[in-house]
């Protein structure tokens, strides 16, 4: 299959670049250094959510992030998507999907009307049954092109510990 016409990325993805965890932060970045000259989706949702974590933080962390997310997002094709309708059903429908929170839920709605495989390290996802989700694989950590390597790097005094990579985190969240 096409990568381009399969996959589908959650929040944990994009923040695990920056976990506390060596390896879910290697399994991560490799994830999208692979992938930079491919189109990936994103639903607009979970582009908010990583706004939301990275927002908690100081303002320092902040700047120092920023600049290796936008040229990311920049460089790589990666389509910010909304919900549709169908998503919507989907979610609120399939038996499958019910014992998710309604994150995930609205996220393996959409994942299945688009027929996309969610790649994420959202371990609640992970351990949820027969869903189209993969997590990606260990390997020795790769570099991003010099440019977006160096600003990845100073990213990096940004680092999320694992609780704020699952739904568990926006399902217990008050507004």
């Amino acid at each position: 299959m096409n990568i381009s016409q399969t996959e589908l990325i959650d929040s944990s993805l994009f923040l695990g670049m920056h976990s506390i965890d060596e390896r879910t932060r290697i399994v991560c970045k490799n994830y999208f250094i692979e992938r930079l000259q491919t189109t990936i989706s994103m639903s607009l949702e979970h582009v908010g959510g990583c706004d939301n974590i990275i927002w908690l933080y100081p303002r320092e962390l902040q700047d120092a992030y920023y600049p290796f997310m936008d040229t990311l997002h920049t460089i790589m094709n990666i389509k910010r998507l909304p919900y549709d309708e169908n998503d919507i059903i989907i979610a609120l429908t399939d038996s499958e999907l019910q014992a998710l929170s309604m994150y995930d839920k609205l996220l393996m709605g959409f994942a299945k009307n688009r027929k996309k495989l969610v790649y994420t390290v959202n371990k609640k996802l992970l351990n949820s049954g027969n869903l189209p989700i993969h997590n990606p694989q260990l390997s020795e950590e790769k570099s991003f092109p010099e440019s977006l390597e160096k600003l990845y790097q100073v990213s990096l005094q940004l680092r999320i510990p694992d609780i704020q990579l699952t739904s568990d985190y926006y399902s217990n969240y008050n507004s």
